[in-house]
C-alpha cells in the first residue's frame, strides 16, 4: 500500500490545514496527501473516505496507498478535478443538505443525527459549484455513537 509516484512531480494547487494537493495534467486529476490530523486514527479516516463516497460519489476518491512525507505519514487519494463556474452560494449547500436530512447544527458543520453522522468543514472552499451542480471536494465525516445502534422497525 506504499504509493510508488511522485508527488513533486504534478504542480501544488493548494494545501490545508491536513493536506497537501496536486494537479495532475495527464488525468486531469487532483492527488491528495492527507495527514490525517482531524481524526483520532486512521480507521476514522478511511470510514470518511467510504462514506464520502456514498454521498458524493461524482468526487470519489480512490486511496491510492500511503507515503511517509518529512517523517509523518500521509495517505495519498485520488479525486477527479473540479473546475468552478461561480462561488458557490452557502445557503444552497445548506438546502441541499436539509432536503437530504442533514441539519445545520452550527457554521457550516451539519449533523444527520436519524444516521448518527457529522458532516463539517462545508465552507466555500469545499464546496463547488458549477452551473447548478455542487461538487463536496474536501468533506469531513465523523459517525457518532447512535451510527453504530441497530436499526429497528425494518
Amino acid at each position: 500500500m506504499w504509493y510508488q509516484g511522485i508527488l513533486a512531480s504534478n504542480s501544488k494547487i493548494g494545501e490545508g490545514a491536513e493536506q497537501k494537493v496536486y494537479y495532475d495534467p495527464h488525468t486531469g486529476t487532483v492527488i491528495k496527501a492527507n495527514e490525517s490530523i482531524f481524526y483520532s486514527s486512521w480507521s476514522d479516516y478511511l470510514n470518511n473516505l467510504k462514506i464520502h463516497n456514498y454521498f458524493f460519489p461524482n468526487t470519489a476518491y480512490q486511496l491510492l496507498g500511503f507515503q511517509m512525507i518529512n517523517s509523518a505519514l500521509y495517505a495519498i487519494v485520488e479525486q477527479l478535478h473540479v473546475i468552478s463556474s461561480a462561488s458557490v452560494n452557502l445557503n444552497d449547500v445548506k438546502t441541499f443538505l436539509e432536503n437530504n436530512g442533514f441539519a445545520n447544527n452550527k457554521n457550516n458543520d451539519y449533523i444527520n443525527k436519524e444516521l448518527g453522522i457529522i458532516l463539517e468543514d462545508l465552507h466555500d472552499e469545499n464546496v463547488l459549484q458549477n452551473g447548478v451542480i455542487l461538487s463536496f471536494i474536501d468533506t469531513v465525516f465523523y459517525l457518532t455513537d447512535e451510527f453504530y445502534k441497530p436499526i429497528t422497525g425494518y
